[in-house]
């Protein structure tokens, strides 16, 4: 978890950016900023406050974790504050060398160094990389002897960071660790920010583990199942409520435990473990057998394991317990499917 309540910036400088594919160049500034106390407010707010989530990433390179631009200029600023400049310099350079889809916007980038910012209950330093690439109108009202002066202004909205990137002094042997934001989603031309300038994996954490053990469950429950066995779509909400129901009461994940209570036939056990090996083949990962269940990850995750019945566009039935008390069935008269529910009381 990260808390910047007391984080403290104590260096920035503004460069800019711009495509490298037309060439608009790079702009270097002389030297650091030197900010008033309230404008470094409200520049920490701008650059951190966006950072809520618990997913954590390293930094890393396929051959030599040295290789990786940023992490080497990260390194000797954490190593040697005085290096904090020409770093700033060699980090607008490197993504200047990195933009170079057409749909990459210039745009100003911010190198920060940050103290007494908490990961995970650690105090540590960390460095902020951030680029805004868009400007907002804002409109300046004045009053004036007798009536009101209306101008306007571009700017950058601080409760709009787009893209950014903070790099705690931990975990240095394995990458830094790292939080991310980009606003510019997943589309082929604005990963350049996560996987070309940045080049992260991952974290291999708890986080990640209990989301990956829960994903690989649901795609198997939900895809795999049906046409191995004869299930259906009750049943397989019923699988789903089950594993969801063990990842909220456990604190600790053991796989043979879990797949026990959850599958208990054998059969279909094997099945998993098969389904298991495709699964980890596909995705280049490893599901581990023991670790710490995140509650995080699971409050996430529940959103996407709603075990919910769409028939056709009239009715959706959320089913949260008993497969016992649903039936399903056949109108021959309508030529329809039904679904009977049983209940006690009607709430």
């Amino acid at each position: 978890m990260i808390i910047t309540s007391e984080a403290s910036l104590q260096r920035i400088v503004i460069h800019k950016s711009g495509n490298a594919g037309r060439e608009e160049g790079i702009r270097i500034s002389k030297a650091e900023l030197h900010l008033r106390d309230e404008v470094k407010d409200l520049l920490t707010r701008y650059f951190l406050s966006p950072f809520s989530k618990n997913e954590y990433y390293n930094l890393f390179h396929e051959s030599d974790l040295q290789l990786n631009e940023v992490y080497h200029f990260a390194t000797e600023i954490f190593e040697d504050q005085q290096s904090f400049y020409e770093n700033s310099i060699n980090f607008t350079r490197h993504l200047y060398a990195k933009s170079i889809h057409p749909m990459i916007k210039p745009g100003e980038f911010y190198i920060v160094y940050f103290k007494d910012v908490i990961l995970d209950g650690e105090e540590v330093d960390a460095i902020g990389l951030f680029k805004s690439e868009s400007r907002d109108t804002f409109l300046k009202v004045y009053p004036t002897d007798d009536n009101y002066l209306v101008e306007h202004e571009e700017g950058i909205n601080i409760n709009k960071l787009e893209k950014g990137c903070l790099i705690f002094n931990s975990e240095p042997e394995e990458g830094f660790v790292c939080a991310v934001i980009d606003t510019s989603g997943k589309s082929t031309d604005t990963r350049y920010w996560f996987d070309e300038f940045l080049k992260l994996k991952e974290r291999d954490d708890d986080y990640l583990k209990t989301r990956e053990a829960m994903e690989l469950t649901r795609q198997f429950v939900s895809n795999k199942l049906p046409d191995s066995f004869d299930i259906d779509r009750p049943a397989q909400a019923e699988l789903l409520n089950k594993s969801m129901k063990f990842f909220k009461e456990n604190d600790n994940f053991k796989m043979e435990e879990f797949v026990g209570e959850v599958f208990a036939d054998k059969e279909v056990i094997n099945t998993f473990n098969e389904y298991r090996k495709d699964f980890e083949a596909e995705r280049q990962t490893k599901i581990t057998d023991d670790f710490d269940i995140s509650g995080l990850a699971v409050k996430k995750q529940a959103k996407i394991f709603k075990s919910i019945l769409k028939l056709d566009k009239n009715f959706h039935i959320y089913i949260h317990g008993n497969r016992d008390n649903i039936e399903k069935g056949y109108d021959n008269e309508r030529n329809m499917n039904f679904y009977k529910v049983f209940f006690d009381e009607e709430n």
